[in-house]
């Protein structure tokens, strides 16, 4: 090879978005998991993009074929079903040396039936959904987890106040508003010894707690404290990346119907909004780029 001459990069492939479900009936009270699977794999695939050869492709529908197999055996946490992935493609083709597996886990909740959850019947529940991340680069694992799509709401305890003002300044600054957002968050576990589903709860619950309880001088401040106090919770996290659209609700003018509006009637504004982004993690501590290589940009 010589500078300026055309070679292949970074390169992955598999098949996307696999959907997966799995229903455990060792009980007459069954447990349905739920499941969007993505397999890439990383390796030397130079031969196939620049001569056509398959010799060393691992077909798509074989990747696809393997999640439903591994599924057989049970899935449990997303995080361990798709390190069990990774590490087949891993042991049982040489050349593969890495790749990505992602899961979105989609949550189901037992209908009540006089007053008690149903065995088997269920109900979708709306929003919220489980990610996790694993990637692979020969004896390196990397995990990271997290959940998009949860929608908060504080009715009081926000205010936004002290900016800089200029002429095209207009908003008005307040000691009382409403702060909603829909939270996207992932985590970069620094260890594999884990109970990823408990951890999950947790860390989940945490987040809310800390969203709650805080008294907000901007959101900018809340999320900050939600990532700190994950962060002092499990030494075994590294880092936290969360993203949150200020979802506006503006107090809505009565007065042109001679009546009042003591904080009670707000308009729900979808766009434009403020995103607010931040990475909270320990000072001095090791970073891991790699873990975050294929997570587009903030969220």
């Amino acid at each position: 090879m010589a500078d300026g001459d055309i070679v292949l990069g970074a390169n992955q492939y598999g098949k996307a978005e696999c959907r997966l479900v799995r229903v455990d009936r060792e009980t007459p009270v069954h447990r349905v998991t739920d499941l969007t699977v993505t397999s890439q794999l990383r390796g030397d695939f130079a031969a196939c993009h620049t001569e056509g050869d398959n010799s060393q492709v691992v077909a798509t529908d074989t990747q696809k074929n393997t999640i439903y197999a591994y599924a057989r055996d049970g899935i449990g946490a997303p995080e361990d079903f798709l390190i069990r992935l990774g590490r087949h493609f891993t042991d049982d083709f040489p050349w593969v040396t890495g790749g990505r597996w992602a899961a979105e886990q989609h949550a189901w909740d037992r209908i009540p039936v006089g007053g008690a959850p149903h065995d088997h019947a269920f109900a979708r529940t709306g929003g919220e959904v489980r990610r996790t991340v694993v990637q692979l680069d020969g004896d390196d694992t990397h995990v990271v987890s997290g959940f998009t799509d949860c929608t908060v709401l504080k009715s009081t305890g926000s205010e936004f106040s002290g900016f800089p003002r200029d002429r095209y300044t207009t908003l008005a600054e307040t000691d009382d508003r409403i702060l909603a957002t829909s939270v996207t968050a992932w985590w970069r576990y620094t260890s594999s010894d884990v109970d990823y589903d408990a951890r999950y709860a947790r860390v989940r619950d945490l987040m809310l707690e800390t969203f709650a309880s805080v008294h907000s001088l901007a959101l900018q401040q809340t999320i900050y404290a939600m990532g700190q106090a994950v962060l002092e919770a499990f030494d075994d996290i590294g880092e936290v990346v969360l993203s949150c659209p200020n979802k506006h609700h503006f107090l809505v003018d009565l007065t042109p119907f001679d009546l009042d509006n003591p904080g009670e009637v707000f308009y729900a504004a979808d766009r434009p909004y403020g995103l607010i982004e931040a990475t909270v993690q320990r000072e001095g501590a090791p970073t891991a780029p790699a873990a975050w290589a294929t997570i587009a940009g903030f969220c």
